[in-house]
């Protein structure tokens, strides 16, 4: 996960502009290509990256230094080897009646059925949102090594109802309405689905994967186990429950523990193993969620693997490319 001074490059922007039917179904809208529009080279996002921070910060040091960063974290050659390598499209489906905006990246040129990756975003609201550098960061360089990655924006991101989001509410929906859409997707194999998400996203993985079979491995990295005991180490995260969750105020406890996997461990299928990643100097989610999912995983013997890192924090800047191969090694020996 990167920063979120840099996913916020554009919200509206990313959609980009109109591209052939990745997805072959009429529900779904507006089907456009990621690199078009102020994406299509590099030297235009970068131009646009560098127009909205000279908006903010006048020194020209502190301008070089912040595009230092953005060089060091994409780059013209790794843009162009993913722009060579991927097709990339951002769409439109409806779920309970909302728009809701998605997304699909695969490999070009496959010939035969590929494993489909369903991804859950973190934050909430518009904050979080998988604009372009989010994906170029987290999600291009797992699915360059054979996958087909589809997600969803959850309802009212990029709209003006951006309370529509109840993090970990009706919202889920949207994320399993992708497992009607992926028989669609052009090279998606149906029979080979996993899961994974960062933050919120690993809290969203859970809830989702409870209600379908189809998902056959899971995959969180920085995940929310416990909602009400990360409260106790992130209180203002109940500025965000309250916000989003609906009926908070009177039932929270409730609310809380439906979200939190920690709590219904039990009722885990034991023949879909799970791999939690986090970094142990998190300091938005700390890292004993995921070491007492761990520990709750071994007592109900469902199969699992505990990945830490001691030095590093909630967006893995230290040891991202070796997070990624984790999450490749699972999913290809489990799908």
């Amino acid at each position: 996960m990167l920063k979120p001074l840099i996913l916020t490059a554009a919200l509206s922007s990313s959609i980009g502009a109109l591209a052939a039917p990745t997805i072959n179904n009429q529900q779904v809208e507006q089907q456009k290509n990621c690199f078009s529009g102020r994406f299509e080279t590099y030297a235009i996002w970068r131009g646009m990256i560098e127009n909205k921070i000279k908006r903010r910060v006048t020194e020209p040091q502190k301008i070089a230094q912040r595009m230092k960063v953005f060089d060091e974290r994409f780059g013209e050659e790794q843009f162009n080897a993913f722009k060579d390598k991927l097709n990339c499209t951002n769409f439109k489906y409806k779920v309970d009646g909302n728009d809701v905006w998605g997304y699909v990246i695969k490999p070009k040129g496959s010939v035969q059925l590929l494993p489909t990756l369903i991804y859950n975003r973190g934050g909430n609201g518009n904050f979080g949102s998988v604009v372009f550098g989010a994906m170029m960061a987290n999600l291009f360089p797992i699915a360059e090594q054979g996958f087909v990655i589809i997600g969803s924006q959850y309802r009212g991101t990029f709209s003006k109802d951006d309370n529509l989001d109840q993090f970990g509410g009706e919202d889920v929906n949207d994320v399993l309405a992708l497992l009607d859409l992926i028989p669609h997707v052009n090279g998606a194999d149906t029979n080979r689905i996993g899961m994974f998400g960062a933050s919120r996203g690993g809290m969203q993985t859970h809830l989702a994967a409870k209600q379908t079979s189809k998902i056959k491995a899971i995959a969180t990295i920085a995940g929310s186990a416990d909602l009400k005991a990360g409260l106790e180490i992130r209180a203002n995260m109940e500025k965000v429950y309250k916000n989003r969750i609906p009926n908070y105020a009177q039932n929270k406890d409730q609310e809380l523990a439906i979200r939190s996997v920690l709590n219904w461990v039990d009722t885990l299928p034991k023949d879909r193993p799970i791999l939690l990643i986090h970094g142990e100097k998190d300091k938005r989610v700390s890292a004993t969620h995921s070491e007492n999912l761990a520990a709750a995983l071994k007592k109900h013997k469902v199969p699992h693997k505990l990945v830490l890192y001691p030095e590093d924090n909630h967006f893995l800047e230290r040891s991202k490319s070796q997070a990624d191969a984790e999450i490749v090694s699972w999913f290809k020996a489990h799908l």
